[in-house]
């Protein structure tokens, strides 16, 4: 057995293999902690916002469909782990 660090990577979205792109954010769990590269990409912050939410969407759409929580719960539930994170000015990873 190898101790060499696995990385198990996501594979590209099928639109941006068929028309291109550009990654914009990379996350991983790294020893129980965030790790995050992610470049500027926007002229207005605020697109980061609509970013983050459309990817709270979706990970809420995951959850339901393969936890017991409705889309709705477990949006709430991230809604809500998001508030928390953001009270706490000294969080970041």
């Amino acid at each position: 057995m190898s101790d060499e660090p696995h990385f198990e990577a996501l594979a590209i979205p099928p639109d941006a293999m068929e028309q291109g792109g550009i990654e914009v954010l990379r996350a991983a769990v790294v020893d129980g902690a965030v790790s995050v590269a992610l470049r500027r990409s926007f002229d207005d912050p605020a697109t980061w916002g609509r970013l983050l939410i459309d990817l709270a969407r979706q990970a809420a759409r995951v959850y339901a469909r393969e936890t017991d929580l409705s889309e709705d719960e477990a949006f709430e539930r991230i809604r809500a782990g998001m508030e928390a994170e953001s009270l706490d000015p000294d969080s970041l990873n």
